[in-house]
């Protein structure tokens, strides 16, 4: 697969990377000669200086040879003109675009062949809003992850000191627990991975992803650490488009306070929010923070724009009495520095974008990709396809599925059931499988196993 990436900004980046690894044959375009040399001297790609959305450079760049074009400047304009130079000059097959503006997203009708031919749209303060309320309604967990439209959730939690699983094998759960059907898919005990068996002992402080149906989840997880109280009240620093969007997802759900910087940009808020209580005022403001009574607040979200901010405000909310705090980290060496510590949940914009575009970059009918631990595991949704004569997995036990190393199945979504995957559970046509790998090397295996063969057609 040839795949054309425009812009070398974090999320281009990041894409850049993962796919290299992948052995895909990537070139990346941006107009920053600096950052190009950056990255060529790192991956295998190749990389062109110029701009984006000009017909010359992309034609340099391939366009009329690449099975796929991800434009991720960061320009809304530029993305789209180059979707439209691709479409128009070159047909390439599938354009996928970065597209921020809500006066572009809420045009009904835009993005379609006869006006914008742009076949896939990322909204990057979507993916983060959406992924911040999951935390939100799930307290305690450090990730939740939607499968089968929502039907199956793929949960990361660290044990803590007094969970009842905790000194316990996994085989104790399912003894524990006989009307709940769960798996846990992996183990990261002090940054390595572990293969859990019946026999593996959860420690305290493993990072344990578990899978299960979307309404067993709370119970899982009272499990591995004590019950986690609901969050009642929420404060919001950063009423840019993610803290905006984030309030408006959430002010039905929680009693929110948004905190913004920028006075036009909090009398625009004001009027605009309906629930939420709008202050104007700096987020690290220790005064401030004391004068609304931080301390009785449940969760503190940081989403400015600038990283320092997210994590001056996060240490001083903590400190100060709030029960979680969640922080948006652009910058990603800042990640693994800041996260497990005072801030109990990092959450960085990049790799949230990153997977929702691998999921289309997949071979094999790939729905639904998450990218976890900075891009070193993955969680894959693939559906069967084919029977037993044509696919390497129809018509199978799960225990017979040749499986790469480090890769386990999780769960078998079929119809509106979530069927956890036990050994003897056979795998039908039309099944949305779910896998979770601890190693990403083995993608090409994982996407092998669901080709359909030739026979079948």
């Amino acid at each position: 697969m040839k795949v054309l990436i425009l812009g070398a900004g974090q999320v281009g980046g990041t894409l850049a990377e993962n796919l290299a690894k992948e052995s895909i044959d990537v070139t990346l375009v941006d107009n920053d000669p600096i950052r190009l040399r950056e990255l060529a001297d790192r991956l295998d790609i190749q990389t062109i200086e110029g701009w984006a959305s000009h017909p010359d450079v992309l034609r340099r760049a391939g366009a009329d040879d690449v099975d796929m074009l991800v434009a991720v400047t960061s320009s809304d304009e530029v993305n789209m003109i180059a979707c439209q130079v691709c479409y128009s000059l070159f047909r390439t097959p599938t354009k996928i675009a970065r597209v921020r503006s809500t006066s572009y997203l809420t045009r009904e009708g835009f993005f379609s062949k006869e006006h914008m031919p742009i076949d896939v749209l990322i909204n990057p303060e979507e993916v983060v809003t959406k992924h911040i309320h999951e935390l939100l309604r799930h307290p305690g967990a450090l990730q939740v992850l939607d499968f089968a439209d929502g039907r199956a959730q793929l949960v990361a939690m660290r044990a803590y000191y007094g969970g009842p699983l905790v000194g316990q094998a996994l085989s104790f759960l399912r003894e524990h627990m006989p009307k709940v059907d769960t798996r846990v898919a992996a183990i990261f005990r002090r940054g390595q991975a572990i293969i859990p068996q019946g026999d593996t002992v959860i420690e305290v402080d493993d990072e344990v992803f578990f899978i299960a149906a979307r309404e067993h989840i709370d119970a899982v997880m009272a499990e591995l650490r004590k019950v986690e109280r609901p969050f009642k009240r929420i404060t919001i620093a950063g009423g840019g488009n993610i803290g905006a969007s984030l309030a408006l997802a959430v002010e039905n759900d929680f009693a929110v306070k948004l905190l913004e910087y920028n006075i036009p940009r909090a009398k625009y808020l004001a009027d605009k929010l309906t629930k939420t209580v709008v202050l104007q005022g700096d987020a690290t403001d220790r005064d401030l923070l004391l004068e609304e009574n931080i301390e009785q607040c449940d969760a503190f979200c940081a989403v400015t724009n600038d990283d320092e901010v997210n994590i001056m405000s996060s240490l001083m909310a903590k400190r100060l009495g709030v029960r979680q705090v969640i922080t948006l980290i652009s910058k990603p060496a800042y990640v693994d520095l800041v996260q497990g510590g005072d801030i109990d949940i990092a959450v960085s914009p990049q790799q949230a974008t990153t997977s929702s575009l691998l999921s289309h970059v997949r071979r094999a009918d790939v729905v639904r990709v998450h990218s976890l631990r900075r891009g070193a595991a993955e969680a894959i949704e693939a559906i069967a396809h084919g029977d037993a004569k044509s696919s390497k997995v129809v018509g199978k036990k799960i225990s017979d599925i040749n499986l790469p190393p480090g890769t386990t199945i999780g769960a078998i979504v079929r119809g509106n059931d979530v069927l956890i995957a036990h050994s003897n559970l056979v795998v039908e046509p039309d099944d949305h499988v779910i896998l979770f790998l601890i190693d990403k090397q083995h993608v090409r295996a994982v996407e092998r196993l669901f080709q359909v063969g030739l026979s079948f057609f």
